[in-house]
């Protein structure tokens, strides 16, 4: 899990706002997770990057300072990517299929591109915890919470902490999968929604309690 810091990674320097702006700084985020996927962090340099995106290094720099805002940046576009997908979790019938779908989104992002995933998940970690990364947080436990107090899911005696778990088992199974390089997106779903359903509906019984009726 990424941890607090007061810091601010490395941002773009200006907005693109035009057209044909938007479309070259889109293609050097695009050219940044290709050289990831391709050479992980050893190829990984603004030069690589430009000669890939097709862009003078020049032009990188009117928009990109350093590599760190060339990885922030490609943090913020794939975390978007996912809100996107899970916010859907909330149009559907029940609770219970919300989060299905939810978890299906998170899956589905983590594996569509496995390798970028996971370098994704350590650059997280290691670069600072600024706002981008808190919003987008953010906007996930909030579908989360919105999901946890429909009819059809056990009601939970704090739905903050609720909240929490649920998005830590999710993100710990999904992101220990690509560590360990799993491909099978509905097997890893399975395991994820069993963890996740158990959670909120296992009522607990202290094992103390469980040993005195025993006995």
């Amino acid at each position: 899990m990424t941890t607090l810091s007061n810091q601010e990674r490395p941002r773009l320097r200006k907005q693109p706002k035009q057209a044909r702006s938007l479309a070259m700084v889109e293609a050097i985020i695009e050219a940044t997770a290709r050289i990831l996927e391709r050479h992980s962090h050893e190829g990984f340099s603004t030069n690589a990057v430009a000669e890939l995106a097709g862009v003078s290094i020049g032009s990188l720099y009117q928009y990109f300072p350093c590599k760190d805002a060339l990885m922030g940046a490609l943090i913020v576009r794939e975390s978007a990517r996912l809100i996107t997908e899970a916010q859907k979790a909330v149009t559907k019938t029940s609770g219970r299929a919300g989060i299905s779908a939810f978890i299906k989104s998170c899956v589905d992002h983590q594996l569509r591109r496995p390798t970028l995933a996971r370098l994704l998940d350590f650059e997280e970690a290691r670069l600072p915890f600024d706002s981008d990364v808190q919003r987008a947080n953010t906007q996930l436990r909030s579908i989360i919470t919105e999901l946890l107090i429909t009819p059809d899911i056990p009601s939970q005696a704090d739905i903050q902490v609720a909240t929490r778990d649920v998005m830590a088992i999710i993100k710990s199974m999904v992101d220990t999968a690509g560590e360990y390089g799993e491909s099978a997106k509905s097997g890893l779903t399975e395991r994820v929604e069993r963890a996740v359903f158990g959670y909120l509906s296992f009522r607990f019984i202290p094992f103390c309690q469980t040993s005195d009726r025993r006995g």
